[in-house]
């Protein structure tokens, strides 16, 4: 990954340069950014630039060395750090155990998820964590001399997603950092990781990609009209990810609005045979998958809520969801819809604690029957 790769973040990228040029290199960086924003892309190109041995002005020089090392993500001197899961028979999995896989994943393309990363080593309902072992691991790395270039690079995706044993060893590393060490901390939800990391990282936060640079990607790679990139754009929100959710017209999230409108009309007729034939639908999903719908339901009925304010910039859905929602917007108002919120989250909450999705589901049911009434 090269800055000039980057999709769009002009600004950021003209910042890591900048920060190179002046001198200024933190030991840790707090990069944050939304899903699909490209935090990730951008950690890689600042990491290949501090390890390009020939700098150009705006990026690195992609022929020496450390750039062809790069390109497979095999430079010595950089290491990553990733929420993995413990392979059958092993207890104390670490994210090398899965790096040929890393490589291969982040290889195709740089922007990705934590729901395709788990696809990809088949996670099926395991949740990816990154295992208190991994911190002795780090420490190994980092306290070994830098192979071939100046810096030793460690990239962390998703530190959120750390045992808080390996939080707090990996504290002590950024208290006391060995020399020419540099932490690239990656993460979506900033917030969840523990105060005293955040407060000894430099926060480098990542914007949503303008609808602009957007547009400009999609009509190149998919030679899409003007008026449907645009639209494409719009309603991605600035997530490269779900401009090619949307672009693919993804079967997973029509499935998702259908499975939606049956709990709406079950729970509105307050069917209890149909809401039990859709508590085994969504136990058959599996839990990220589950996760998904949950996340998918929770921007439905918020969009449906500022759907009934007529303000067309504001509405993300699509032509299939504005359809529906021409009725059921009704339904959600200023009474019911911080509760809608509170139970969908709710539900969210208890499916990533492992509690029985059937219970879960059947619960959010008969809550959203009395909601619909208010």
């Amino acid at each position: 990954m090269f800055f000039k790769n980057i999709i769009g973040q002009k600004e950021s990228c003209r910042r890591l340069l900048q920060s190179v040029k002046d001198g200024f290199i933190p030991h840790a960086r707090l990069i944050t950014g939304g899903e699909g924003a490209g935090a990730f892309p951008l950690a890689l190109a600042y990491a290949r630039y501090l390890h390009c041995t020939n700098r150009g002005e705006k990026d690195a020089c992609g022929e020496c060395p450390g750039c062809h090392k790069i390109d497979k993500l095999s430079h010595p001197d950089l290491h990553f750090v990733f929420p993995v899961i413990n392979k059958k028979g092993k207890t104390n999995t670490v994210c090398d155990d899965f790096l040929a896989q890393w490589r291969e994943f982040v290889g195709k393309n740089p922007y990705f998820n934590l729901s395709s990363w788990l696809e990809y080593i088949s996670a099926e309902n395991a949740q990816g964590t990154i295992y208190s072992v991994e911190a002795d691991e780090i420490t190994r790395k980092l306290n070994l001399k830098a192979y071939e270039s100046e810096y030793k690079i460690m990239i962390v995706w998703l530190p959120e997603k750390m045992h808080e044993v390996a939080a707090n060893k990996l504290l002590k590393l950024l208290e006391e950092p060995p020399a020419k060490t540099i932490f690239l901390l990656v993460s979506e939800e900033p917030d969840k990781i523990i105060g005293t990391i955040q407060s000894r990282a430099q926060r480098f936060p990542v914007s949503p990609i303008a609808q602009e640079d957007l547009k400009e990607v999609i009509t190149a790679k998919y030679n899409l009209p003007d008026e449907e990139a645009a639209l494409i754009a719009h309603l991605s929100n600035g997530n490269y990810l779900n401009a090619i959710r949307i672009i693919n017209t993804t079967e997973e999230t029509e499935h998702y609005l259908e499975l939606f409108k049956s709990i709406m009309r079950n729970a509105w007729k307050r069917d209890i045979v149909g809401i039990k034939a859709k508590t085994d639908e969504f136990a058959a999903l599996g839990r990220d998958k589950q996760k998904g719908f949950l996340a998918y339901a929770q921007k439905y009925i918020r969009e449906n809520f500022f759907y009934r304010l007529q303000i067309p910039e504001i509405n993300y859905m699509n032509r299939t969801e504005t359809e529906f929602s021409k009725k059921f917007s009704s339904y959600i108002n200023e009474r019911n819809i911080i509760d809608f919120m509170d139970e969908l989250a709710l539900a969210e909450r208890h499916i990533e604690q492992n509690v029985n999705p059937r219970m879960v589901f059947f619960d959010l049911s008969t809550k959203i029957a009395v909601l619909l009434k208010k």
